[in-house]
């Protein structure tokens, strides 16, 4: 079976190598979804909604789930790169490189929520990605807030949208220049959390990030760019238009640059 997958996977990429197969589409984004730590349930419904998003939006959506092929070659063929809850160590050296030769080139990079959850090793990620996950409260309801308005995709958060999902605290910035443009309202939920009894994790708490606590956001980074949505935890997710808009607009901005 492993065979039979990494033969589907080269025969994606031989054929993505191909001009005439990407010729009339906008752009060809790869989708990764390794994980080497949590598996969302997620995934799935977000593969699905992706490669519908490329159908209905012009651009190729190529799947990579295991790094078969990560190399300069292949990624020559795409203009972004988007980490699908993604978890843990997923990229060995030599791939790492890869990527940042990728975003050095003046490509993109999509991190869709436990993007934040991966390589916390690899300090140039974790500049690219912005800010890294710290720890999360159980799934509630809480109310979000739009901080520009002037970035594509956000107009079914306006009002102070009630949205449920898992919501991240995040370590300190690990760069200066991010702009966030979506904000969670710690008032209307239970930001705190304990680890302490589970034998996974050291004992770690989180009381929220108080007043100012980002849910997405995006950058240039060293001669590329970056954008990175919290959202994502619930598969249902994958089918609201409101969440699609936002992931639309960040693919396309990572991809091209243009809002």
């Amino acid at each position: 079976m492993k065979y039979i997958q990494k033969t589907i996977l080269l025969s994606l990429f031989i054929l993505g190598s191909s001009y005439h197969s990407f010729a009339q589409k906008q752009f060809n984004a790869l989708l990764v979804t390794t994980t080497r730590g949590w598996h969302h349930e997620s995934i799935h419904a977000g593969v699905l909604a992706i490669q519908q998003l490329g159908v209905k939006h012009n651009f190729n959506v190529n799947l990579l789930e295991d790094n078969y092929g990560f190399t300069d070659k292949t990624l020559s063929n795409y203009q972004v790169v988007i980490f699908l809850n993604t978890t843990g160590d997923i990229l060995n050296n030599e791939e790492q490189k890869v990527m940042e030769r990728f975003i050095q080139s003046g490509k993109g990079f999509m991190g869709i929520h436990s993007a934040s959850d991966t390589e916390y090793d690899w300090a140039w990620y974790t500049q690219l990605v912005g800010r890294m996950f710290h720890i999360h409260p159980a799934i509630q309801s809480a109310r979000l807030n739009v901080l520009d308005a002037s970035f594509p995709g956000l107009e079914g958060f306006a009002n102070n949208k009630q949205w449920t999902d898992e919501w991240y605290e995040f370590g300190p910035d690990q760069v200066k220049d991010l702009k966030t443009i979506l904000s969670v309202d710690e008032k209307s939920y239970d930001p705190k959390a304990d680890w302490a009894a589970n034998p996974q994790r050291a004992a770690v708490s989180g009381k929220g990030m108080g007043a100012f606590h980002p849910i997405a956001w995006y950058h240039n980074f060293d001669g590329g760019r970056a954008f990175y949505t919290n959202l994502g935890h619930v598969p249902s997710d994958f089918t609201d238009p409101t969440y699609l808009s936002h992931i639309t607009a960040g693919i396309i901005w990572a991809a091209t640059g243009k809002k």
